[in-house]
């Protein structure tokens, strides 16, 4: 049956600016921060093999210094006869090579070491970054999951306020955000907070009035990139809603193609498509900016912590004797190191800002409340009485409302009782509340008022699932998966056998066409919503899946809406059978199944407005009795014109 009428979720207001934003922000982050360490054992793993790679990376720069220092003191050597020569090396950990050994020898020796440091680094930076990658797409997968599981689970209220490509995007694009922060952001966070501090100490310990000074410019870094990341927030919100507009265009010219190629508007189409893509693209462009403007900014303070090295590290390079070349050249290489872990803030901020953004929509799946669910101590499915049925359907005073400020009731004091096995035709106009009532009998939606019992109990007290597998549904456009018949007949029971499968068919009136018109028979693949069917045959194949499991209560949405006469009377031969010894809700607007109801409820702006058999509410001559007029001259319009040739059941 269709949804609700779309309500588009009110814009939420932007995040106020200040404590309120900034606290908002990180819970985020602290909830991301959680997310990855349900994975605890791999980032831990990662981050001590980081460690690893940053002593080996200072390793090799002490290595290089030292080495110079070999160079340096070998031809030009300090002595008291050459006090401007330079200084010895310091062989780190107390080791010196012998004596005996040559320049030449100590330059090599300190050269093989770099290079079996090099050769190490090359392998584990490879595991490092296999290991994290494999912890990325962990976490990518498991999230995907659970937010696809959550979507199964959420009631059709979420679906009427979110449009589909909202809701793809999330599964896809924003999920792969939440990827971008742990890859580029936690774990990059975590490295460069460890490698700064490496630096930093290493630094100090070399000199520690150069490293301060070197330094200075660090905290206005700082504020440079929180000023940016509070500028450029609210713009990927924007980006992300933009890109949900263009998936929905996307999503429904796919699903609506027979429409467009029918009216000749691919080029309108292509037209909105590029607007939309435009409109992407142009405010994604305001972004890349900001961007533009910010990273050379980041990137080109750190370079002036170079020149103060050159000014300051050379007068105390001439002024302390411990403060040799090497030294100078090691520090030179550290600052170059830290600078470089600083310019990543910039990339960094722009990567938290895009990650924030997709992991707050995919968080807002994730914490939507479960409206439809079974509860903690639900009451098992009542037996049929002896030699009984099941199927007995009470509304008490029903009203409901699909949002909480609407000012008409979709429905309103619905109240009447169907007794096990009876036959109920609902009759409307238009956005009378048909399809809305039947929605409310397999909580689809829950009354928002009054209650609806089944066999004495009501609906919100039996378990969710044993409750819609008691009740077989039949819309006004099946939707029928990509896969064979005989599964989609047993989409709902996928342990039925084949004997089971073509017994649904045979009731459904589907056997024949199953097996004298589709090539494979019950292994028939069907296309994409079962498009290499006629839409006959989809409706029977969408009977037979609503009555494999033998429910005691069948709901059928006007399932002749969409059929042309002549497949009409296959339908109604088919649902006939499928009524059979069932209690039966039908959506219905042709005479031979009024008159076949053991009463009809005729609904008028969600109230019942009259109620009785056929002959009962023609005699009163009120609403029922003038649509079966209507009905009554058509079809014998049809007949005079030898357009009817369906025969009523």
């Amino acid at each position: 049956m269709p949804s609700a009428p779309s309500q588009s979720p009110s814009p939420s207001a932007p995040a106020a600016a200040g404590v309120g934003a900034e606290a908002s922000t990180a819970r985020l982050i602290l909830r991301l921060c959680r997310l990855a360490w349900g994975y605890r054992l791999q980032v831990i793993r990662s981050l001590v093999l980081q460690l690893v790679l940053l002593t080996l990376t200072l390793s090799g720069l002490g290595l290089l210094g030292l080495g110079i220092d070999v160079i340096g003191h070998a031809f030009d050597p300090l002595s008291e006869a050459n006090p401007g020569g330079n200084k010895p090396p310091a062989w780190p950990l107390g080791y010196a090579p012998p004596s005996a050994w040559t320049s030449g020898q100590q330059v090599l020796l300190v050269a093989g070491l770099i290079a079996v440091i090099g050769l190490v680094r090359f392998a584990l930076e490879a595991l490092s970054a296999f290991w994290i990658a494999q912890l990325v797409q962990d976490i990518v997968v498991s999230l995907r999951s659970r937010v696809y599981d959550k979507l199964q689970r959420l009631s059709f209220r979420f679906f009427d306020a979110n449009e589909s490509g909202s809701i793809i995007n999330r599964v896809t694009g924003d999920v792969q955000a939440v990827r971008m922060f742990v890859d580029q952001v936690l774990v990059q966070v975590l490295i460069m907070a460890v490698s700064l501090a490496f630096f930093a100490g290493y630094m100090l310990s070399l000199h520690v009035g150069l490293t301060l000074v070197c330094l200075l410019s660090t905290p206005l870094l700082w504020l440079l990139t929180g000023n940016f990341s509070r500028i450029v927030k609210p713009a990927y919100l924007e980006n992300r809603r933009l890109f949900d507009t263009a998936i929905r265009v996307l999503s429904e010219n796919a699903q609506g193609v027979h429409v467009v190629k029918g009216f000749a508007a691919q080029d309108a189409e292509v037209r909105r498509f590029a607007a939309a893509n435009h409109a992407v693209t142009t405010q994604k462009r305001q972004i890349f900016q900001q961007v533009a403007i910010f990273v050379p900014l980041i990137s080109f303070l750190p370079q002036l912590n170079l020149v103060i090295l050159l000014i300051y590290g050379g007068w105390i390079y001439m002024e302390d004797p411990a403060f040799t070349v090497g030294t100078l050249v090691v520090f030179s290489g550290l600052l170059q190191q830290f600078s470089g872990q600083i310019g990543n803030v910039a990339q960094l901020a722009n990567s938290v800002q895009q990650s924030l953004t997709g992991a707050s929509r995919v968080f807002e799946v994730l914490d939507t409340p479960l409206e439809i669910q079974t509860r903690a101590d639900p009451t098992p499915l009542p037996a049929p009485p002896a030699g009984g049925k099941r199927g007995g359907i009470r509304f008490e005073d029903v009203g409901f409302r699909f949002g909480k400020e609407d000012a008409v009731p979709a429905l309103a004091h619905l109240d009447f009782e169907v007794k096990p096995g009876q036959l109920v035709a609902v009759l409307g106009a238009t956005g009378a509340g048909k399809s809305t009532m039947l929605s409310l009998i397999p909580r689809f939606y829950d009354p928002t008022t009054g209650r609806i019992r089944l066999d004495g109990v009501d609906l919100r007290d039996l378990p969710l699932d044993a409750l819609r597998r008691s009740i077989g549904i039949v819309f006004q456009e099946s939707f029928l998966f990509s896969n064979t018949v005989a599964e989609n007949i047993a989409f709902g029971h996928p342990d039925a056998t084949q004997e089971q499968v073509e017994r649904a068919a045979r009731i459904a009136s589907a056997h024949g066409f199953i097996t004298e018109d589709l090539k494979d028979g019950y292994r028939t693949v069907l296309t994409e919503g079962g498009n290499n069917l006629s839409g006959g045959q989809r409706q029977r194949l969408a009977i037979a899946r609503a009555v494999l499991l033998d429910p005691p209560v069948l709901l059928m949405d006007d399932p002749t809406a969409a059929i042309d006469p002549e497949t009409e009377g296959e339908i109604l031969a088919a649902m006939a059978s499928a009524m059979a010894d069932r209690t039966t809700f039908v959506v219905a607007h042709r005479l031979s199944t009024l008159r076949r109801a053991d009463f009809v409820l005729v609904l008028d702006r969600g109230r019942v407005v009259e109620r009785g058999t056929h002959d009962e509410l023609m005699a009163k001559g009120g609403h029922y009795a003038e649509a079966a007029g209507v009905q009554a001259a058509d079809t014998e319009s049809r007949e005079i014109l030898g357009m009817d040739e369906a025969v009523d059941p």
